[in-house]
């Protein structure tokens, strides 16, 4: 498989480009006509020679996605199944937000965290995603998007799809490069959010980089009991090296870092655990902010179901009275295949039983 032209960052770009022998200038002008422009092939560079796009078109795909499935909801909340070269899937979301139009990408083929409540990690990774490919998925909401003719722009980006960003560190940094640079995408890098389940010493590697992203952490329980039981990450990095990672970011960035917390019917939607979540981010006093998440129940983990509304207020109460700045998140796009991952399964069910 060639490679996919949006697997390079504008500095890489024109590095090949130069030891093509070409001039710098080029590596600009292909930028303007991918990120700009939204072209979708290399002929529609008018103003590259014609040798040029003859090299780029030997050596480099587009688009290295196939949409299989669009699903929209009622609120708008589309949903993409794409296909990959090798003909594997992975999943993206488009939501339409109060503050704009936010994508949620995919950064790996599968998942290896094993959280025992997700869709996500139902079939194990079987490769991560190239930079390029992740950039893809963000192109290819962005044309539907053109496609439609109301001139709408993808404004925000979060990485909480299929798989573990951090896991894939150097891919998902190159892809941030990608659609944080102000001559192409420009999307904020306060636009940009990477959640992770607990990767510490990458979440260490993060603050080094000071990139102004976002830093979101899948927490889900506020004991290690419960969260070695829930999420098997916890057991290489337990909440007492998580936290020593977040506190070494908080000191390097001073940024707030949000805490995702699933909400699951009588496991750890106690005031229990609302408290001992007071007494584990308190510390880290007006930078933590934690997002309760109403859960979306996934057929082969049937032991787990929503928490009831009145269980997720009653632990939202018990955190602001604790002093921990919180909010129940607004769901999205619940009368489709709503879980993480969820989509990619079914059809990959589909699949199977037509090939019996």
């Amino acid at each position: 498989m060639k490679a996919s032209i949006y697997d390079f960052t504008k500095t890489q770009l024109t590095e090949w480009l130069v030891d093509q022998g070409q001039k710098k200038y080029r590596g600009q002008q292909i930028w303007d006509w991918l990120y700009k422009k939204h072209v979708r092939g290399f002929a529609e560079m008018s103003n590259l020679p014609s040798d040029l796009v003859a090299n780029l078109t030997e050596n480099f795909s587009f688009s290295p996605l196939k949409p299989l499935v669009v699903q929209q909801a009622s609120d708008k909340t589309t949903k993409y199944l794409f296909q990959l070269e090798d003909g594997l899937m992975i999943e993206t979301v488009l939501m339409y937000m109060e503050y704009g139009l936010s994508v949620c990408v995919t950064s790996q083929v599968g998942c290896n965290i094993g959280c025992t409540f997700c869709a996500s990690g139902l079939i194990r990774k079987q490769r991560d995603l190239t930079a390029g490919e992740i950039v893809a998925q963000i192109m290819q909401v962005q044309h539907n998007l053109d496609d439609q003719g109301k001139g709408e722009r993808v404004g925000h980006v979060v990485v909480m799809g299929i798989g573990e960003p951090f896991d894939n560190f150097d891919n998902v940094m190159n892809f941030i490069d990608v659609i944080k640079d102000q001559s192409g995408l420009a999307i904020g890098a306060r636009h940009i959010t990477v959640s992770t389940s607990g990767l510490a010493n990458k979440i260490k590697e993060f603050a080094d980089r000071d990139m102004q992203v976002n830093l979101a952490i899948s927490l889900h329980a506020p004991n290690n009991d419960l969260r070695s039981r829930i999420m098997r990450i916890n057991r290489t990095w337990p909440l007492e090296k998580l936290f020593d990672a977040i506190n070494y970011y908080i000191d390097k960035t001073n940024r707030r870092v949000t805490f995702e917390y699933i909400m699951l019917n009588d496991v750890n939607d106690h005031v229990a655990e609302a408290k001992q979540l007071v007494t584990l981010l308190r510390p880290l006093k007006k930078l933590a902010y934690v997002n309760l998440i109403p859960y979306n129940p996934v057929s082969e983990h049937g032991q787990y179901a929503r928490s009831s509304k009145k269980a997720i207020a009653r632990f939202y109460d018990t955190l602001m009275q604790g002093g921990i700045n919180c909010v129940v998140r607004k769901e999205h796009g619940t009368d489709i295949d709503a879980a993480c991952g969820q989509l990619r399964s079914n059809e990959m069910k589909k699949r199977q039983k037509i090939a019996r």
